[in-house]
């Protein structure tokens, strides 16, 4: 099975909060399976978060990109509006 990248971008109310959010969230990522993780901002504005997220399956990406806890740590993190999340398999 392919290696999957998920990439994620989302507008947060503030990044330091944010941060904390997703570091808490550590042994979710591990949980499925998570062998690689990136968070970039935009140079101009460090509220406009990308993260990149390597799993060894589809599956294992989706089930994290789905899980609840998931949401209940973007919506500690303060995210606002809803993430845009896009998966990319290996070829």
């Amino acid at each position: 099975m392919a290696t999957t990248t998920m990439f994620v971008r989302h507008s947060v109310n503030d990044y330091a909060t944010w941060r904390a959010a997703y570091e808490e969230v550590e042994g979710l990522r591990q949980q499925y399976g998570c062998s690689g993780a990136e968070v970039h901002v935009d140079p101009t504005d460090k509220n406009d978060v990308y993260v990149i997220h390597r799993f060894p399956s589809l599956e294992q990406a989706q089930g994290f990109a789905g899980s609840a806890e998931l949401r209940e740590a973007m919506g500690r993190g303060g995210v606002s509006g809803a993430p845009r999340i896009e998966f990319a398999v290996e070829a």
